[in-house]
């Protein structure tokens, strides 16, 4: 028998995104092109939802 839910699941697939910052491991957190932390560009972070690193947990903010 197979489960309900297995006839709706998707697979799980990586988005083709670019996000506009990247993990500084130094800093240990999220900057943006110019150096600054992506948290200071509130528009970013609205646009983009999250600054999750990958430094840990995906569940905290660099904040």
């Amino acid at each position: 028998m197979r489960p309900f839910v297995l006839n709706y699941v998707l697979p799980a697939e990586s988005p083709a995104v670019t996000l506009p910052y990247t993990y500084d491991s130094a800093l240990q957190l999220n900057v943006l092109p110019d150096g600054r932390p992506a948290i200071v560009d509130r528009d970013l972070i609205l646009a983009t939802g999250t600054t999750t690193s990958t430094a840990g947990s995906k569940t905290h903010f660099d904040d």
